[in-house]
């Protein structure tokens, strides 16, 4: 049997697409035949304790579940810093405060995890923390030094080909607690989300500008790890928004590797 000239590329146009979409379900059959990943979320306050915390148990342990890729164990029990016990998780999560009452052999273990490969994300005062730690500093970029606005602020997506802040509008507005970060390793990081100065007051005796801006979400790499980190989290309203919480979502993913994007961060 022969086939006209005509129809040999409708009929190969078919074959291409079944072909597409053969290789599309195996892929996302593949993804959710992969078990989830053990994520720690570690709350322990030695400094402010924010009254958001146990919403954002809750919201991370739905965020979870909705992604089926991970779920979250909340704790404040630092015990669980070991070698032997860290190893049973895919990645941390802090939000924390103050000077964690780790041991030298905790201390060790936690960035052990990280530099072997494993994730940390940090929410807001993850960087108001281990101020008298320098090798924290290295792991997640930044440090806290103030927040002089709490209101309804402009974010500018400083890279919207990233697999984590792609979904988001090249600009968004949120109501927050805003964070400006000293000791910021700019050369390292990459920025995810940024403020708008335009959208706030700048003459505020606690503003104290630097070269590189107000920088409010990046990733950067620690070792063999990698580190997420948004300085947003403050107001329980930003954990109820949909678009923090798939932020977070995809940050897990991004960090624990299960995010299959071919443009990742």
């Amino acid at each position: 049997m022969t086939t006209s000239r005509r129809g040999a590329p409708h009929h190969n146009r078919f074959a291409c697409a079944a072909l597409a979409l053969t290789i599309a379900v195996t892929a996302a059959a593949a993804q959710a035949q992969q078990p989830a990943k053990r994520v720690l979320y570690v709350t322990t306050s030695a400094g402010y304790r924010h009254d958001v915390l146990d919403l954002s148990k809750d919201v991370l342990k739905d965020v979870g579940a909705r992604s089926g890729a991970f779920t979250v164990t909340s704790t404040e029990d630092l015990s669980v810093f070991t070698r032997q016990e860290l190893q049973t998780f895919a990645a941390l999560i802090f939000f924390t405060t103050g000077e964690l009452p780790m041991t030298d052999s905790q201390k060790r273990a936690f960035l052990e995890f990280v530099r072997g490969g494993k994730g940390f994300v940090g929410v807001h005062s993850a960087t108001d923390t281990f101020y008298d730690w320098p090798e924290y500093l290295a792991l997640i970029g930044g440090y806290f030094n103030d927040h002089p606005w709490h209101q309804k602020v402009t974010i500018d997506i400083a890279d919207r080909s990233n697999a984590i802040v792609a979904f988001l509008a090249p600009s968004l507005s949120i109501a927050d607690e805003i964070y400006q970060i000293s000791d910021f390793d700019y050369r390292h990081a990459h920025v995810l989300l940024q403020l708008d100065p335009r959208s706030v007051d700048l003459t505020l005796d606690t503003v104290r500008p630097r070269f590189y801006g107000w920088p409010l979400a990046w990733t950067r790499s620690y070792g063999n790890g990698r580190v997420f980190y948004t300085a947003l989290g403050h107001d329980p309203a930003v954990w109820r928004d949909p678009r923090y919480q798939q932020l977070l979502s995809n940050a897990i993913l991004w960090v624990t590797r299960r995010n299959t994007s071919p443009r990742g961060p």
